[in-house]
């Protein structure tokens, strides 16, 4: 019988104090280590009553009224002695039932939130809250109620500052605007506010997405969240964890009305600045560059000898504008305004806005596929005036050339065309006489009495420059070319792609 040895187990040694002291400190800084990261990512708070209990006090409630008329369309009185019993009973039956003898007027209510930025009284809102209203209360959680006025609002951010007409009998609690730049998606937040008239109401979400555009004016920046928002939280504050004001609150996204999950608020980097220009003045000053800019696509990229489509395309500049002024061309893109990057068309008006007029900043362009670095001076939004056009002797008639190119049927420009086609005197480029239904050219919008003002950024005057243009761009392996087209005195770029373009 075969025996075999039992297999030797190794039992583990005894630590050396030494060794166990390494291992002790290897996991002490592990455990360092683990602590340090969960106190940076901030853990999942366990309530939010101490910030709901610091922070509501400053939170108002705002109602508003305004006398709104009304024409009479209802019966009117009927004609009765002087003097007849009658008449007054008519009057108050008529006068109820909107008839009477004049227009009729009712006084409509609405509610908002607010939030106290100054112990002196300063509160904000949004403008649409108290827009055209005749009188302004705001109501404190401790059940004071006391009138305010307007000190100025800003239709295009719907922000507003109101201050209190008269002092309090004690201190006023306020809250700080924080920095809203820092607000990362996924960040804790809480929406304190006054929906549906409830009074004070306490929701708490997270930072759900940045820099919304929601088409509600030239400076969306919005931070969306999923903090309940509803009817009546408009005007009030969207907190961070460290009780900072980091937004107000103004719009949501509902089918049906109430909160769906997707609320809007301005972020506090917009806001602190329209409210410190509506406390100085009263009133916004923006700044103004007189450009008109459009959305760099990828074709236009392309066209424009650009990595990638970024920045604000220029398709005009306001004659004896600051941009002019300054150096800056049809067909620039954009691309820093006073060291910030313009990633996108709408990064650019609120760059500009926000720089203070007469201030002289370094803008980069890219020309023709090379940087250059300008200098702007900022002026007024509001001091922009509209060039009147002088008197110009009309132009000899230049010699009829045609041609036809991606759909196009060009022609020079002369006096006659120009009267035919209300194109003004100093207009420069080439006539489009003709387009094929079926072409690009086409389906991009061209059309007869357009005018090619530049084919690849070079400007032209007659058609064979157009021909000889487009031909460069395809022996240069380009697959699209890039037009400025002007239509009434407007222009826009083009970007034609050679094998759609192509006849069949």
């Amino acid at each position: 019988m075969n025996h075999r040895k039992p297999a030797a187990i190794a039992m583990p040694k005894p630590a050396t104090p030494v060794a166990f002291k390494v291992a002790l400190a290897s996991l002490i800084l592990l455990m360092g280590a683990f602590f340090a990261q969960a106190a940076g990512a901030r853990a999942v708070p366990t309530s939010f009553a101490d910030l709901a209990e610091r922070l509501s006090p400053a939170v108002v409630n705002i109602s508003t009224s305004q006398t709104v008329k009304r024409p009479n369309i209802g019966p009117k009185i009927p004609e009765l002695p002087q003097g007849s019993p009658f008449e007054e009973f008519f009057k108050d039956f008529f006068d109820k039932r909107g008839g009477g003898e004049g227009p009729s007027s009712r006084k409509v209510q609405s509610l908002g939130s607010g939030f106290v930025i100054d112990p002196k009284g300063f509160i904000v809102t949004n403008n649409h809250v108290i827009e055209n209203a005749d009188e302004i209360v705001v109501n404190f959680p401790n059940g004071d109620s006391l009138d305010a006025k307007l000190v100025g609002t800003d239709p295009k951010t719907d922000l507003a500052l109101l201050k209190l007409t008269e002092e309090p009998g004690q201190p006023i609690p306020f809250v700080n605007f924080g920095d809203s730049d820092a607000a990362r998606v996924g960040d804790w937040v809480i929406a304190i506010g006054n929906p549906f008239g409830l009074g004070g109401s306490v929701s708490a979400g997270i930072i759900s997405a940045r820099n919304r555009n929601i088409n509600s004016g030239p400076y969306d920046d919005f931070l969306q969240t999923d903090a309940a928002i509803n009817r009546g939280n408009s005007g009030g504050p969207l907190f961070n964890m460290d009780g900072d004001v980091i937004g107000v609150n103004t719009a949501i996204y509902s089918p049906t009305g109430g909160s769906v999950g997707v609320g809007f608020s301005v972020p506090a980097a917009i806001a602190t600045n329209v409210i410190d220009q509506l406390r100085e003045f009263g009133e916004i000053r923006r700044g103004w560059i007189g450009v008109r800019i459009r959305e760099v696509s990828e074709e236009l990229a392309e066209g424009l000898n650009l990595d990638k489509p970024k920045g604000a395309l220029v398709e005009d500049v306001t004659k004896e504008g600051p941009a002019e002024g300054g150096g800056v061309e049809i067909g620039d893109v954009i691309l820093s305004f006073d060291g910030k990057e313009i990633e996108e068309m709408r990064d650019l008006p609120r760059a500009v806005a926000e720089t203070p007029a007469g201030d002289t900043v370094r803008m980069i362009v890219s020309r023709k596929g090379k940087t250059q670095t300008l200098k702007i001076t900022v002026g007024l939004l509001d001091a922009d005036g509209n060039a009147v056009a002088g008197d110009e002797e009309p132009e000899e008639e230049v010699e009829e050339s045609r041609e036809e190119i991606l759909g196009m049927t060009l022609a020079a420009l002369d006096r006659k065309k120009r009267e035919a086609n209300e194109i003004k005197p100093d207009q420069e480029g080439v006539l489009i006489t003709d387009v094929d239904s079926t072409s690009t050219a086409a389906k991009k919008g061209l059309r007869r009495g357009d005018v090619i003002v530049e084919v690849a950024q070079e400007a032209v005057t007659t058609p064979d420059e157009v021909t000889a243009q487009i031909a460069a761009q395809k022996a240069e392996g380009k697959s699209s070319v890039l037009l400025l087209v002007s239509r009434g005195g407007d222009v826009r770029f083009v970007a034609l792609r050679f094998e759609e373009a192509a006849d069949d």
